[in-house]
């Protein structure tokens, strides 16, 4: 089985080699490309996700819907699609961005996470059919609520914060500029 990789960025965004995902996330995990994605029903009802109690990077804890690493080559709304259907059994065709730019550092345990993460929507409708490698639980939640949800990831917060300010409605988001992705994202 062929080891998944994670681009490497320099600071500007630019891929500067790729490393195993296996091996990336440790006490000075350096600075790599990733995605967050949150999927809505029709009814507005975002998919908060509980990741697997095994995983190595804030195992037990409830965040967005799918996060993931682009791997080297595949243009991040490919690999929110892989994402998606790998770990929740969800398809969808529609990725939208919304905030090409975001970026954050956060620690637990002594696990660093370090990414540029460009935030996607998605909207489907559906039961999950979740990997128990990668999620342990799911609940559908009032995007209005989702702020009060406890002990929410780290990225999942400063998310949420950036989204407001997008606006109160979750299908009225505008979509982002790709041209402000990193230059690791914009592949040919």
């Amino acid at each position: 089985m062929t080891e998944e990789k994670v681009v490497l960025l320099d600071e500007a965004g630019r891929a500067i080699g790729s490393e195993d995902k296996a091996t990336v996330h440790h006490a000075s995990t350096p600075l790599h490309l990733a995605f967050s994605s949150y999927v809505f029903d029709r009814h507005g009802r975002v998919l908060l996700t509980q990741r697997a109690h095994t995983k190595t990077t804030w195992p037990g804890i409830w965040t967005n819907s799918c996060c993931g690493h682009p791997l080297p080559g595949e243009p991040p709304p490919d690999a929110v699609r892989r994402r998606l259907s790998d770990e929740l059994g969800v398809t969808v065709d529609r990725v939208d961005l919304v905030l090409p730019e975001f970026r954050y550092r956060a620690e637990l345990a002594g696990i660093v996470e370090y990414e540029i993460c460009p935030v996607y929507r998605v909207t489907w409708d559906g039961d999950p059919q979740p990997n128990p490698r990668e999620v342990a639980a799911y609940e559908w939640v009032e995007w209005s609520e989702v702020a009060t949800w406890p002990g929410l990831s780290p990225w999942c917060l400063l998310q949420l914060d950036a989204l407001a300010e997008l606006g109160p409605t979750p299908a009225e988001w505008p979509i982002g500029d790709a041209d402000l992705l990193p230059p690791a994202a914009l592949t040919p």
